[in-house]
């Protein structure tokens, strides 16, 4: 692995070196490194046309982690990976994922990947995720993140999922559904700029009695970027949703949200918040009164914003 590939590590995973525990290492297309441990198992899909693994976490298994980042960095590559992840009852675990990309050439390179959590009764999932692109060349980074997830009764995931920078299309999918009192908490960070453009669609299914959903986005469109916020909550029980998108745009940045919201049980409370605007002018001022450049107010600021 070259200085390039670590950088990419570094900045999706926040690896300096082999991880302890459990991991699975994607370069170019293929899987270059990866072991299993005592409670949490690693294995290649056998489905002919299927690339991508199966990891199996025993009931139980608990402050225990699973690393799974990808890095490419041959331009003009293509792929489509299948992760199945199958947590067992009671187990209380960390995934941390993650795609990076660098691009010097002037072929597309893209990343896509379908992730599938089958949660099981009573388990806890933390799941954070983190993509990143950089590189000089012509050729576009893309990246399409899908996730299936299934929480059985009285189990939660808690998703963090970050767009760090130099993406330049992404479409990202996750869907949702949920048994009784089961938990899905997301919060979602992106950042755009130039020409990008990023889509993010949420669907969750509240099938459960004392299901409860949160979905935060909080983004920032810059420059002549577009994003698209879409969130659909169904409430078919008791249950409680939340869903909420929160942006900033500057320059000619454009950013379009879309809640959508069903009630099909007479118990179900479910509730959407949007906020869209630019950097208020006060928060500005303040910060240069301290001394900042306007540019180092507005970084400031998008930074915490961020955070």
């Amino acid at each position: 692995m070259d200085a390039i590939e670590r950088g990419l590590l570094e900045k999706v995973a926040d690896l300096h070196g082999v991880p302890e525990g459990a991991y699975n290492l994607r370069e170019n297309g293929k899987s270059v490194a990866r072991a299993s441990s005592a409670n949490i198992e690693i294995v290649s899909k056998t489905e002919e046309g299927k690339s991508g693994i199966d990891i199996f976490i025993k009931p139980g298994t608990k402050n225990e982690s699973v690393h799974i980042p990808v890095i490419l960095s041959q331009s003009g590559l293509h792929e489509l990976v299948y992760n199945d992840f199958h947590i067992g009852e009671g187990a209380d675990v960390l995934i941390i994922a993650g795609c990076g990309i660098h691009n010097c050439g002037v072929q597309d390179s893209e990343h896509s990947g379908v992730h599938t959590f089958y949660v099981g009764k009573n388990a806890k999932v933390r799941y954070v995720e983190k993509h990143y692109a950089d590189g000089d060349g012509s050729g576009e980074r893309i990246m399409n993140p899908t996730s299936e997830v299934y929480i059985e009764e009285g189990g939660s995931m808690e998703m963090e999922t970050t767009q760090i920078k130099g993406v330049d299309s992404t479409r990202r999918v996750t869907r949702a559904k949920l048994a009784k009192g089961a938990s899905l908490v997301v919060r979602e960070k992106i950042y755009t700029h130039g020409k990008q453009t990023a889509a993010t669609e949420f669907s969750v299914d509240l099938d459960g009695e004392g299901a409860a959903a949160d979905v935060v986005s909080r983004s920032v469109a810059a420059e002549n970027s577009h994003q698209e916020f879409t969130a659909v909550i169904n409430g078919n029980a008791k249950c409680t949703g939340h869903s909420e998108c929160d942006a900033i745009i500057m320059d000619n940045g454009t950013v379009t949200a879309l809640p959508a919201l069903t009630a099909n049980c007479v118990d179900a409370e479910l509730i959407h918040e949007a906020a869209i605007g630019k950097i208020a002018g006060e928060q500005l001022t303040k910060l240069m009164t301290l001394g900042l450049t306007e540019q180092q107010a507005e970084e400031q600021i998008i930074q915490g914003f961020l955070k």
